[in-house]
């Protein structure tokens, strides 16, 4: 057995203590799965407008863009000095702060009249919201044992995709209704009132300990110390591979539709809720999956490899079919079913962050991985851009298609083994 790994009995102790969640835990995850729901209809404003931004203001792909680089440059450089504030202050008060912040930058945005004011904008609201994933998986690790990890981060990362089925009809309608103005400031004051409850719920019981966490050496790990495991290579790599591709669905999808198939904003809305609709069921289904071959006396690192394969697998495929699809349904469903196994993929990336590391450095973790996925997210904007507005969709979709396949590579060939490590060896004295 590798030396940075604890031994089998004390891996059997962790499993085994704590095998069931508390009632308020399953409410803290629900909660943080409507934060995120709320999240993503604000970050989705954009790209459901983009169609009418695009017309009304004269942009070119590329220069939409430069807008999404943008929050993607505040989602990077934020990241680990997000996850070390979560770290630090902890979840309660640190995802208040964040959730404030990007909402008030979102409504700002109904002033922007330029590309270098969405830019501005955009850019600060990324800073705030790359803290939301670091303070949610910090606290399911925190709460939750091993074979219900899986599941709560699936109803947490779920808020994603019901926010993203959400955002196209609900921005449509208030666009159509009031003005696109308007779609980015009436759901962010709205989504302000969650803090309330948030704030009363995270009170109540305090945060237990994972057991096996060792609370005196913990504290002591920089990131430094974190760079030098392989484990952080393989799920930065997992991430980076993986999330680019959600991400390139939720900031493309409604121009593809609109440019590629040539539907008008309602359709558009209809078509986009359906995909996203259908991709939200690897949330739960893949988290599910993960912890019924957990009880099935599977091991940790065996039911999160295979249920990864699963969805990479089919994120790769249907991502490079949809695009070739003459019927514009069937690559609506195409496009669901590769975001479903995109889904099934991120929802295990933070399972296994939260199966290798101690609790004390999740936030960090997820923050470091966030980093290099944001790298790979500002790279993909900026080759999508330009190659649809010189080329076509076709190769973006190509490319898009290998990435499951690198981060599957990751897993397998960097974590190994989704088991916790020991981390004082590391450490810089």
């Amino acid at each position: 057995m590798p030396e940075n790994r604890i031994n089998v009995q004390e891996e059997n102790n962790i499993k085994s203590v704590g095998s069931s969640a508390t009632p308020w835990a399953w409410w803290i995850a629900v909660l943080l799965a409507l934060c995120l729901t709320i999240n993503f209809i604000d970050r989705l404003v954009l790209a459901t407008v983009a169609p009418t931004l695009l017309s009304q203001l004269h942009l070119s792909n590329t220069q939409y863009s430069y807008i999404v680089f943008a929050f993607m440059l505040g989602m990077t450089l934020g990241q680990i000095p997000a996850g070390a504030f979560i770290d630090w202050v902890g979840s309660r008060f640190g995802l208040s702060a964040i959730f404030a912040g990007w909402s008030f930058s979102n409504m700002a945005q109904a002033l922007a009249q330029t590309v270098s004011s969405f830019s501005g904008l955009r850019f600060l609201m990324g800073l705030f919201e790359c803290g939301n994933y670091s303070a949610g998986v910090k606290t399911v690790g925190k709460i939750f044992p091993a074979e219900q990890r899986a599941l709560a981060l699936g109803i947490f990362d779920s808020g994603s995709l019901i926010g993203s089925a959400i955002a196209p009809p609900l921005v449509v309608y208030i666009a159509a209704r009031f003005g696109w103005r308007y779609a980015f400031f009436l759901p962010s004051v709205a989504g302000l009132v969650w803090i309330i409850p948030w704030l009363y719920s995270a009170r109540r019981e305090p945060l237990p300990r994972r057991a096996g966490d060792n609370p005196h050496s913990s504290p002591n790990i920089t990131v430094r110390n974190l760079l030098r495991l392989r484990e952080t290579w393989g799920v930065i790599v997992m991430r980076s591979l993986s999330g680019p591709l959600t991400q390139f669905y939720w900031y493309w999808l409604p121009l593809f539709l609109v440019q590629d198939r040539g539907l008008n904003l309602k359709t558009m809305a209809g078509f986009a809720s359906l995909s996203y609709l259908m991709g939200g069921f690897g949330q739960i289904g893949g988290g599910s999956l993960s912890g019924f071959l957990i009880r099935r006396k599977w091991t940790v690192d065996r039911a999160r490899k295979t249920t990864f394969t699963i969805g990479a697998l089919l994120a790769a495929i249907c991502t490079f079919l949809a695009p070739w699809s003459p019927s514009t349904f069937h690559a609506t469903l195409l496009i669901g079913m590769g975001i479903l196994g995109a889904n099934v993929m991120a929802n295990h990336v933070i399972a296994v962050i939260t199966d290798v590391f101690p609790e004390p450095t999740l936030a960090r973790v997820t923050g470091i991985t966030g980093m290099g996925e944001g790298v790979v997210n500002m790279v993909m904007t900026l080759f999508t851009g330009i190659v649809i507005d010189h080329f076509s969709w076709f190769p973006v979709f190509s490319v898009a298609a290998f990435m499951p396949l690198g981060a599957l590579a990751g897993l397998l060939l960097l974590i190994r083994q989704c088991q916790p490590v020991r981390t004082e060896q590391f450490l810089i004295h």
